[in-house]
């Protein structure tokens, strides 16, 4: 009875033991067809979901006492996770990264407008780019900044030619065809140029593209006038022993102007500009300085304590959120050097608003005041007490810190 048993135990431990290794050769196959390919340059063609959960409540409960259920499941395009996704380091773990794996850097809030961010980030890879510039800046006004790297090249006028030759580019109006000029109300300087005079509405910095209008005059009078809200370039200059302001950086700069009368100065200017209905960051290369493509929200790219001097003029003012604002003007501090010059120029308010929160802000930060000037702003009528604050400010020399 027993002799009779053993083939048949015999024959199903093989059974079993071919079972086990045909299950093991089906996994190392599928493992290596999914994985093998990290090193392709080819797009990930498979779809991946980002699931988010929402909150019906302010504490993140749903008054029960349990966290909210809700959940949004978003479908994210195959290029953003191909660019987003964390990337295994070709030599491995790296000290400076303390990672084996490099996280390129992406706006947080991207994923937030799954249908914007489907949108810029759909093209053929190796090919052209949409001519998307304009819905590209608006998400990233939105919070997604930076926007992701695209592998694909953009829209540029197929006739561009050089630019005029410096210092003739400083204040010459570049040729049409450096811009492409979709995303824009005029189609081409002319347009710009006359846009005050012509249309109706407010477009950011209207006359700016005038070179010869009020451009030309501004930041460059050599009279000083005591009180006088118009700070001119020499008077800030002169608060400085000579040559130690050399570099630095003007938010929001407009067509960079200040740029280029600092370069007049040998001093080297780097302006931030966002293309609001008009080519500013062109118009500013063109002129022969540097542009740098970056909202208000963007964590300034210096290192501590590096600039000589940050100017700003119209841009910081109430319409930015106060908590925002806080941290951008710390910003500026952190990347000013001991010693260095915040220049900030015609912040506007309200009365009131200035003196409960705008006053405290600035002085919380720790400058010292070298110039502070308030000055009504009666364009509008004195009733809606408006006003205008230009100041120069010094990060200490010695215990900034």
């Amino acid at each position: 009875m027993d002799s009779t048993r053993e083939p048949k135990s015999l024959s199903t431990n093989l059974f079993y033991l071919f079972l086990l290794l045909s299950t093991n050769l089906l996994t190392l196959f599928l493992s290596s067809t999914f994985y093998s390919s990290s090193c392709s340059l080819n797009p990930i063609s498979t779809t991946t979901t980002f699931t988010k959960s929402t909150s019906r409540s302010t504490n993140g409960f749903d008054g029960t006492g349990n966290p909210d259920t809700p959940q949004t499941t978003i479908d994210l395009p195959s290029e953003f996770l191909a660019f987003s996704s964390g990337q295994v380091l070709p030599l491995g773990f790296n000290a400076n990264f303390d990672s084996d794996t490099f996280h390129p850097s992406v706006g947080q809030a991207c994923t937030r407008f799954p249908d914007e961010l489907s949108r810029f980030m759909t093209y053929k890879v190796n090919g052209s780019c949409p001519d998307d510039e304009l819905s590209a800046q608006k998400l990233l006004l939105k919070g997604c900044e930076p926007l992701p790297r695209r592998r694909c090249r953009p829209a540029a006028q197929p006739d561009y030619v050089e630019p005029y030759p410096l210092p003739t580019s400083l204040w010459t109006t570049p040729p049409n065809s450096s811009v492409v000029w979709t995303a824009y109300t005029c189609k081409d300087y002319t347009c710009l140029i006359n846009r005050k005079k012509t249309q109706k509405g407010f477009d950011d910095c209207k006359d700016c593209f005038d070179l010869q209008g009020r451009e030309s005059n501004r930041w460059a009078s050599r009279q000083i006038i005591e009180g006088s809200l118009d700070f001119t370039i020499d008077e800030v200059l002169a608060a400085k022993n000579p040559g130690t302001i050399r570099i630095g950086l003007d938010i929001g700069g407009g067509v960079a102007t200040f740029a280029v009368r600092m370069r007049e100065r040998n001093i080297s200017i780097v302006t931030t500009s966002m293309n609001l209905n008009g080519p500013f960051n062109n118009f500013i290369a063109s002129r022969g300085v540097v542009p740098l493509y970056i909202s208000i929200s963007q964590r300034l790219p210096f290192f501590d304590n590096t600039l000589d001097i940050v100017h700003s003029m119209h841009v910081l003012s109430n319409w930015i959120p106060s908590t925002l604002l806080h941290f951008l003007m710390f910003d500026i501090y952190r990347v000013l050097r001991p010693g260095g010059l915040f220049w900030l120029d015609h912040f506007f308010c309200v009365e009131d608003q200035f003196l409960d929160v705008y006053k405290p802000l600035i002085e919380s930060i720790g400058f010292i005041k070298l110039k502070w000037v308030v000055g009504k702003k009666l364009d509008r009528g004195a009733e809606l007490r408006e006003m205008y604050l230009s100041a120069l400010l010094e990060k200490p020399l010695k215990n900034s810190w």
